[in-house]
């Protein structure tokens, strides 16, 4: 199972994505997290603490280990464009609560000259994260799809647009819909977040297809409490966990 999870920022999809990933950790299933956004904050919803997230050197970072991969010569200008990098997730990632958590972080490209290595190597680890076939692959991306090239976006199983009840959220699944459909993936799927009530609901079932909808999860006081404090959902919420318990039997039964 390869699963993406996009959406605004706020929306909640990091929520989402990490107790997916605790779900299928839960049942025994190898789990590998890749935190494909620039904010990070996938370590902290999945239990780790704030100086243990702080002591993660983004992959992105890794300069050197990006040289050595790509065989870059001292000034950028050569490198290779396929570099070996199916031994990375495992040798990178963290271990927490059962799953593996890949800190991908973002290539900053500005005042710092020519950074072509590292984009080249974290797009090759983004592509080799599809052929890990035993494992359950869960994305917590940022609102868009440039990070996944065509080949590693059409062996996905599941995209996942983590929306709110609102018009400008809808306008973002029917951008990012046809954005994935540009890279022949069809399989684009929602998740309404942060729903309050018998109004938000109709809402979602209105503006989105019954086919498209996974399911919704409640406005939860508990949830925003510990994103507060940085604390992990699963831990704290057991309603809002039963609520993508719920989200997962549907994904899992289109597997």
């Amino acid at each position: 199972m390869k699963i993406a999870v996009t959406g605004k920022g706020g929306v909640g999809k990091t929520t989402l994505a990490s107790t997916l990933a605790r779900l299928y950790a839960d049942e025994g299933r190898p789990v590998l997290a890749a935190d494909v956004d620039p904010d990070a904050n996938l370590g902290l919803a999945l239990g780790l603490t704030e100086e243990e997230v702080n002591s993660i050197v983004p992959v992105s970072k890794m300069k050197e280990l990006a040289k050595e991969r790509t065989a870059a010569n001292a000034s950028n200008t050569f490198y290779k464009l396929n570099p070996q990098v199916s031994d990375l997730p495992e040798k990178l990632s963290r271990d927490v609560n059962g799953v593996k958590l890949l800190v991908m972080g973002t290539v900053d490209t500005g005042g710092s000259g020519c950074v072509c290595p590292e984009h080249v190597m974290l797009k090759a680890i983004l592509s080799s994260l599809v052929f890990r076939k035993d494992d359950v692959v869960i994305m917590d991306m940022e609102a868009g799809l440039e990070h996944l090239g065509r080949g590693t976006a059409s062996m996905m199983d599941q995209f996942i647009v983590v929306i709110e009840p609102g018009a400008r959220s809808v306008q973002t699944f029917g951008r990012i819909k046809e954005l994935a459909r540009d890279i022949g993936v069809t399989k684009v799927k929602v998740v309404a977040n942060k729903v309050r009530d018998e109004s938000d609901e109709e809402f979602v079932r209105t503006h989105i297809p019954a086919e498209d909808l996974l399911g919704m999860i409640h406005y939860n006081a508990q949830v925003i409490d510990a994103d507060r404090k940085g604390l992990s959902p699963y831990d704290v919420s057991p309603e809002a966990v039963e609520e993508i318990r719920a989200i997962k039997a549907v994904i899992d039964s289109q597997e």
